[in-house]
């Protein structure tokens, strides 16, 4: 019985023993793994669901978003006429020479040719619940007419308020009323990997919704420079799903605020391979102000040229060596020029400075530099801060417009734009020329027309050709086309040949 009684007690102290034991030891261990894992400077790894408070977050629903941004994004169709193209006579201009030379159209026997009517698919977003509504320049650029349909299949007729190539904003309106819209969001609380939906008409088919992340900021593709001479870019970069006919679409994010307007994706196809750009909704709002309430953009210069992006390694050492300074990426916008009596050259910026900020937001690249003036307008105050021989300064200068000083900027029409004076062409002398009319330049004034070295008397009689036959027939076409490349076609009494003048209508 003792016996029993010394071996029960044995066991019994033994298992206590080790009960200790262990509890001690696996406290031990545990201090040591979470003094291990929190560690200053060290991130908490933990497994996925090891505990409530590490449980994966609730997945994102779009369902309110989707629904609220739907209906305020319509399907925009624009029609381009068929078009008499110049010629027959010895005076047209063969369409086909720039691909195959001027000879081309003999094979067909000449006479009279057509471009035959063009159909385009777009996208746009309704801003007012009275029908202004927004979308890509390059959705609208050159169309005789705008159709616009709504979610609930209604069709209006849509009126051209004003573009700017620039930025690759047009602004649109239907006469109607009552009409949901999307409230602006602002572009620059957008964050990456931030969710965000995609919406528009993409391949003609209808509404459809698309969800990714915002995958970089204020990138530049240099794809803007296809219609204007001076491109602003500062696109958002996501991973939703982006295609044709999505251009002029609204980016909103979760909450069904409007952040950005799709305009481009990058691909070797044509089609979506991963990346779409959408402008942010903050140079949106600022363009479409302007274009509404003055019918052209006011748009503010700091007034220097800067070092362009996407440089290569040889042509960054060819800079270094040009310069005598060693320029480093991601430090600021490195100042290459700083032009006579432009904002910055008064505020006392030099050539070689280093802009690291605006207004103490930071600047790393041009395109973050554009977006930060693009928001601002002619006669704004911002603070410049920047390096010069590696002491950081600040300033305060006035941003000035276009020609250099801070008034509004007046909405030009495209004859003042090409600078002249113009006439019918007398109908002796459009008959001696087997021309049925056109428009002589009598006299070649300070715009476009003298940069283009067109000399007095040329007679045009096609614009990217279709047939010019009067001045009202000029102003209409020019009226239509608004910006981007248009050719001159024509010729000068009593000389041989046609002469062709293209101008950029987007140049400032």
């Amino acid at each position: 019985m003792n016996m029993n009684f010394k071996t029960v007690a044995a066991v019994v102290a033994i298992s206590a023993t080790t009960t200790i034991v262990s509890v001690w030891g696996v406290s031990k261990f545990n201090a040591y793994q979470q003094a291990g894992i929190q560690a200053p400077g060290k991130l908490p790894f933990n497994y996925v669901g090891y505990n409530n408070t590490n449980a994966p977050g609730v997945a994102v629903d779009f369902t309110p978003a989707a629904t609220t941004a739907v209906p305020a994004v319509v399907h925009i169709k624009t029609k381009t006429k068929e078009k008499q193209l110049s010629g027959g006579g010895s005076r047209g201009r063969n369409p086909f020479s720039d691909f195959f030379g001027e000879d081309f159209g003999d094979v067909f026997g000449g006479g009279p040719r057509v471009m035959p009517e063009q159909r385009a698919s777009g996208s746009g977003v309704i801003i007012t619940e009275d029908g202004y509504i927004v979308t890509n320049n390059h959705v609208i650029d050159g169309s005789d007419e705008i159709n616009v349909t709504l979610g609930n299949k209604k069709s209006y007729k849509a009126t051209l308020i004003g573009a700017d190539p620039s930025t690759d904003i047009a602004v649109i309106k239907i006469e109607a009323k009552g009409l949901p819209y999307l409230i602006y969001g602002n572009s620059d609380e957008a964050k990456l990997g931030q969710w965000v939906l995609a919406i528009g008409y993409p391949l003609s088919l209808d509404a459809t919704v698309t969800a990714g992340i915002i995958s970089a900021k204020s990138r530049s593709i240099d794809i803007n420079r296809k219609q204007s001479d001076r491109p602003v870019e500062s696109f958002i970069q996501t991973d939703a799903a982006v295609n044709p006919g999505n251009s002029g679409g609204a980016l909103v994010n979760t909450t069904g605020e409007l952040i950005g307007i799709n305009s481009a994706i990058a691909s070797p196809t044509g089609s979506y391979a991963g990346y779409s750009y959408a402008i942010p909704v903050n140079i949106v709002k600022k363009i479409v102000t302007d274009i509404v309430k003055f019918g052209t953009v006011q748009r503010a210069y700091i007034g220097i040229n800067f070092l362009p992006e996407n440089v290569t390694d040889e042509q960054k050492l060819a800079y270094e060596k040009e310069f005598g300074i060693s320029i480093k990426e991601g430090e600021g916008v490195f100042v290459t020029d700083v032009p006579a009596n432009g904002a910055a050259a008064i505020a006392g910026l030099k050539k070689y400075d280093i802009i690291t900020k605006i207004d103490g937001v930071n600047i790393t690249s041009g395109p973050e530099l554009q977006e930060q003036v693009a928001k601002r307008k002619p006669g704004d105050k911002v603070a410049i801060t920047y390096k010069r021989a590696g002491k950081e300064s600040t300033v305060t200068l006035t941003l000035k417009n276009k020609v250099g000083n801070t008034d509004i900027v007046k909405n030009t029409s495209i004859i003042e734009k090409l600078g002249g004076t113009f006439e019918n062409l007398d109908k002796k002398v459009a008959a001696a020329n087997e021309v049925e009319g056109g428009v002589v330049v009598k006299k070649v004034g300070d715009g476009l027309l003298k940069k283009s070295r067109m000399q007095d008397g040329f007679v045009i009689i096609s614009v990217n050709g279709s047939e010019v036959k009067s001045l009202e027939a000029l102003k209409e076409l020019l009226a239509k086309i608004k910006s981007g490349v248009v050719r001159l076609e024509g010729f000068y009494p009593g000389f041989e040949g046609s002469y062709t003048y293209p101008l950029n209508l987007s140049e400032e």
